[in-house]
């Protein structure tokens, strides 16, 4: 775990971040904006604080944007945020950046693309490097949305990085899920072959001004009346065309986000996607604190990853022995 920066300490500015937690329940920004900072630092301190501050959520809706790069989802975001925000909503945005397999670090174009639409809505926006984790959301992504919705936001947007086949992550995050597809990709079905059109809750075709756009909301409309859509719901996936640079039906999308939150309210299916989202989050989380503890003890692992090497030992053996199941194994 990361200890408090030292730069800091040797002014003396750092505040500790149990300290933070009124602030962040007061909406104070620069609280929110270090405590998320120290939830993707991993900063040991903060684990009470963010403790605290998770007993304060489940309020928020939360909607995640997703779809394939270059498909427009920030753009998309920016006009859900003027939307949003010229109804009174206060609304968050976690988006999520590919970082590089080299440095680590992350383009972070989305709070860019995004500042003006924030400034002028008095929206958050927040830019979170994947860090090489797959799927599209990070554990520090999780904890960021608790920290907004305990300070008052809603909805909370999660923009991922892009899904590929076995990218799909947001599904088990967010309440609301809108698949974004750009027209004239070409393949007709790959949105099935990236696993994206059954976790849809809403489709969204950007650009429909394009005369390819009507063409692309023709084909996710007939995939679905062939019932491959999902199935993990009662609701009926739509599929609405927008334009993001004009704001044609970006309205429209934002009433029919909101018809599907009030629609989980009253289906009695909201706490069947909460009940699955927590359990997630723990298995999720159980498995990071488990690589971090052979990743510090990096000799135990290293005497199994050599008995394995050797057909001394099975992986399924070796993994058995590590978690302490020796009644098992």
């Amino acid at each position: 775990m990361m200890a408090v920066p030292s730069k800091q300490a040797k002014r003396g500015a750092y505040t500790p971040s149990t300290e933070l937690v009124p602030e962040i329940l007061a909406g104070r920004i620069l609280a929110i904006a270090r405590m998320i900072s120290r939830a993707e630092g991993s900063y040991a301190e903060a684990s009470v604080a963010l403790a605290e501050i998770y007993r304060h959520t489940g309020k928020a809706h939360i909607v995640g944007i997703t779809g394939v790069p270059g498909s427009g989802k920030s753009t998309l975001v920016s006009s859900l945020i003027k939307s949003f925000a010229s109804e009174g909503y206060k609304v968050g945005v976690i988006a999520v950046d590919p970082s590089s397999p080299f440095s680590g670090g992350a383009i972070l174009g989305d709070r860019v693309r995004m500042s003006d639409a924030a400034e002028a809505c008095h929206a958050f926006v927040r830019s979170m490097a994947t860090r090489g984790h797959l799927g599209g959301l990070t554990r520090s992504t999780l904890q960021a949305v608790d920290i907004l919705d305990a300070a008052g936001y809603s909805p909370i947007i999660i923009e991922t990085v892009g899904v590929g086949q076995d990218e799909v992550e947001v599904v088990r995050a967010a309440h609301t899920i809108v698949v974004l597809s750009a027209p004239g990709l070409g393949d007709d079905i790959q949105a099935i072959k990236a696993g994206i059109l059954e976790i849809a809750d809403i489709h969204v075709v950007s650009k429909c001004d394009k005369p390819e756009a009507s063409a692309t909301v023709s084909t996710l409309q007939a995939m679905m009346a062939l019932g491959t859509a999902s199935t993990r719901t009662s609701w009926y996936p739509s599929v609405l065309a927008v334009s993001s640079v004009s704001g044609a039906c970006i309205r429209d999308l934002k009433e029919n986000i909101g018809r599907h939150w009030l629609h989980l309210k009253q289906s009695g299916e909201l706490a069947e996607r909460q009940h699955n989202m927590c359990k997630t989050r723990i298995l999720a989380t159980a498995k990071q604190l488990f690589e971090h503890k052979f990743n510090e003890d990096a000799e135990v692992l290293h005497k199994h990853i050599q008995a394995v090497m050797s057909r001394d030992m099975d992986p399924t053996l070796a993994a058995h022995l590590l978690l302490g199941w020796e009644d098992k194994a």
